[in-house]
């Protein structure tokens, strides 16, 4: 079983959604980055960079155990384990990479600079604003443009769209609308939609999921707040 270190934010869900869509075993391990957890001893040894998630896989490659941080590194792994969402050939398996390497290097940074200075920020700094604010706009178009003569942004449903679709659930955060990028909301609304019906209802059961389904996002920020041990196996279940 696959011990898994991590939190509920974008880059948390991406390792949720994975191993869900795997069926890999593995366990849970809160790593509460508002009391510090991050930066405890027993975790720096996992990982260095004091960021989650990381994983450790007891029977990692040659039957050793494996520790690793770095969300994109852990899909990459994660996909080669299962055999799943990262293709074998060649040519597929790098269009799937170079999608991936936007998100972590464009997507979530730009969406993170978007939310912080719009919404956490203390201090109003419109030059911050309106930098991200651009910079997450373009990349919406780029991806829009991306996905308007196909499914997913590799093809097929690959780690790219596990990595991505994260960061899309909370675009209100980054002053913008769905609606303004047709092909992207299609895209989002088609893996928002399967992850509700065939992950969620299996949990929780169709009452369940139809209520979370009317939550608004301000409702949500509690977990964040406040997360008992309940609160926060249902809000990681709930990518």
């Amino acid at each position: 079983m696959i011990d898994l270190y991590t939190w509920p934010t974008p880059n948390g869900h991406k390792i949720h959604i994975m191993m869900e869509e795997t069926g890999l075993a593995y366990k849970v391990i809160p790593i509460d980055i508002g009391a510090g957890d991050q930066f405890k001893p027993e975790f720096l040894k996992i990982s260095p960079n004091n960021k989650m998630p990381a994983i450790v896989d007891p029977e990692g490659p040659g039957g050793k155990p494996i520790a690793l941080f770095e969300s994109g590194a852990i899909l990459i792994y994660l996909a080669d384990k299962s055999g799943k969402f990262l293709a074998k050939d060649p040519r597929a398996r790098y269009t799937t990479l170079q999608w991936l390497m936007f998100q972590m290097g464009g997507v979530g940074p730009m969406f993170g600079q978007a939310h912080h200075f719009r919404r956490f920020a203390p201090d109003k700094i419109p030059y911050a604003i309106e930098r991200y604010t651009k910079e997450t706009r373009r990349l919406y178009g780029v991806m829009d443009a991306r996905l308007k003569d196909r499914e997913f942004l590799a093809g097929p449903y690959t780690i790219a769209d596990i990595a991505t679709f994260p960061w899309l659930r909370i675009y209100e955060r980054g002053g913008l609308k769905l609606e303004d990028f047709p092909n992207l909301k299609r895209w989002y609304d088609a893996i928002d939609a399967f992850w509700r019906a065939s992950i969620l209802k299996e949990y929780f059961g169709k009452e369940f999921v139809d209520t979370y389904c009317t939550i608004k996002e301000v409702e949500a920020d509690r977990f964040y707040a406040e997360p008992t041990a309940r609160d926060f196996e249902w809000y990681l279940r709930t990518v």
